[in-house]
């Protein structure tokens, strides 16, 4: 748009602006780039058109204030980090979107020790050389699983690449039609083959697949046998597949090795928690699989980290492989997962000290006592035409475990009445800090299991401010 050209002259300038008061004060708890940007920004929009220009005398006062306003607004959004808390009140344990996994407080003291002061990461210590960074949680990995020996990458993504690049370049890999899985962010297991530079042999139906399917497809160029766990979907009804123990004879009579991709590892019976059987690391070694790939921050509840267990030739070999300095995990997530499996290894009941399982073990009972004294206390303090009610919801795991099953827990349920649930929602996602929730029938839905209880007096300050708009 061209304005006219006396319309020029009564664009104030940056420096005028930043001579503000009210700006000079803001300077001092902002950074002056955020509010140079942003001053630089608004008289922009007035030359370009696209913010409006007061040329009347009696309203330049206000519309001054008004603009310096809004620059340190938004120098202020500016100014923050683009990376930070989220109160997480959807009742998704380990949200993909929201970071997943919780870290217990252990790991976070021992990764901030590791931080701040300088460490063994690659030093042995017993002989003043070089050591291995994957010492470090090879041994806990061991113990805890069963396996001979184990190393770490950076994702369980990265785990499985690097197995299927190491074992299989060249050669077949034979896999069952029903485990062609694809995970969040499209990584499909045909297209990672293909990068990996081995060749899929699909065996099996959807639905079916049978040892005979193995026997036939296994030749001499086969280089795995792999199962790829299905955790985010499941195939019900007439179904059969074949478990890394059935293939165990066939592996020993051929010499193929089985790689199991567990995808969410876990080390405890989810059962204890009401939800299905997920086939543990442990067992997947006990039962035959000769390596294991699994991640550390879904349902182990760690950092993110890929870790690769299983036969120590087998893991020797990726040690000499080139990918695996491109994918190794830094001091940090190093940390962090050493004190997490130190934890299932010490303590007496690590679900309860760490968060993800803590969270998925709380009873029904205590999220709906919670739920009950949560909205007694909102009900004073939000808009009269806002409803509160207490509503039986279903929690859900996440990060693509137990798709099936929710945990049973008590939703509190806000009509906005006058305000769409959705103008809401997006308020609270700009909230500070940002507050994540459900919507459904056209109201706010609160599952406090993903809540700490420290956090209950914030979350509702923030939709008290959401819902006063």
């Amino acid at each position: 748009m061209t304005l006219p050209k006396e319309h020029y002259q009564h664009i104030p300038s940056v420096n005028a602006l930043l001579a503000a008061a009210p700006i000079q004060e803001l300077l001092a708890s902002c950074p002056r780039w955020a509010v140079l940007k942003e001053t630089r920004a608004i008289v922009q929009a007035m030359r370009d058109g696209l913010e409006p220009i007061v040329v009347d005398s009696q309203e330049k006062v206000a519309w001054h204030e008004r603009l310096v306003r809004e620059i340190g607004e938004r120098a202020k959004r500016t100014a923050r980090y683009s990376l930070r808390r989220v109160i997480n009140a959807t009742g998704v344990v380990l949200h993909t979107n929201m970071g997943r996994a919780l870290l217990a407080p252990g790991a976070i003291e021992h990764m901030t020790q590791v931080a701040t002061e300088y460490s063994n990461l690659e030093l042995d210590l017993e002989t003043g050389e070089r050591g291995s960074r994957y010492e470090h949680v090879r041994e806990l990995l061991c113990e805890l699983t069963g396996a001979e020996d184990a190393i770490v990458v950076n994702n369980n993504a990265a785990a499985v690449v690097l197995c299927l690049s190491a074992f299989a370049k060249g050669r077949d890999v034979v896999l069952a039609r029903g485990e062609l899985v694809e995970i969040g962010g499209s990584f499909r297991i045909p297209e990672i083959m293909e990068l990996s530079g081995c060749n899929l042999r699909e065996i099996g139906t959807t639905n079916r697949v049978h040892l005979r399917d193995y026997e036939g497809a296994t030749q001499e160029d086969t280089a795995l046998l792999l199962k790829v766990h299905t955790s985010n979907y499941r195939v019900i009804g007439f179904t059969k597949s074949i478990s890394a123990g059935e293939l165990r004879p066939l592996a020993d009579r051929t010499g193929v090795p089985i790689m199991h991709d567990l995808g969410a590892g876990c080390l405890v019976d989810l059962q204890m928690f009401g939800l299905p059987s997920e086939p543990t690391v442990q067992e997947s070694i006990a039962e035959g699989a000769d390596i294991v790939t699994f991640s550390g921050d879904k349902l182990l509840g760690g950092p993110q980290i890929g870790v690769i267990a299983g036969r120590a030739d087998l893991i020797a070999q990726l040690k000499k492989h080139q990918l695996l300095r491109t994918l190794r995990v830094d001091k940090l997530c190093l940390a962090a997962f050493e004190a997490t499996l130190r934890i299932y290894r010490d303590s007496k009941e690590p679900e309860r000290e760490i968060p993800a399982l803590r969270m998925l073990g709380l009873s029904a009972s205590s999220i709906e006592a919670r739920a009950k004294t949560f909205s007694e206390s909102l009900r004073g303090s939000l808009p009269a035409s806002c409803g509160i009610q207490l509503r039986p919801g279903q929690s859900q795991v996440g990060a693509g475990a137990a798709p099936e099953a929710g945990l049973p827990t008590t939703l509190v349920a806000i009509d906005t009445k006058g305000t769409q649930a959705a103008i809401v929602e997006a308020a609270l996602r700009r909230g500070r800090p940002p507050v994540m929730v459900r919507v459904g029938g056209g109201e706010l839905l609160i599952d406090l299991r993903t809540v700490p209880e420290q956090d209950e007096t914030l979350l509702a300050e923030v939709l008290c401010a959401a819902l006063a708009v």
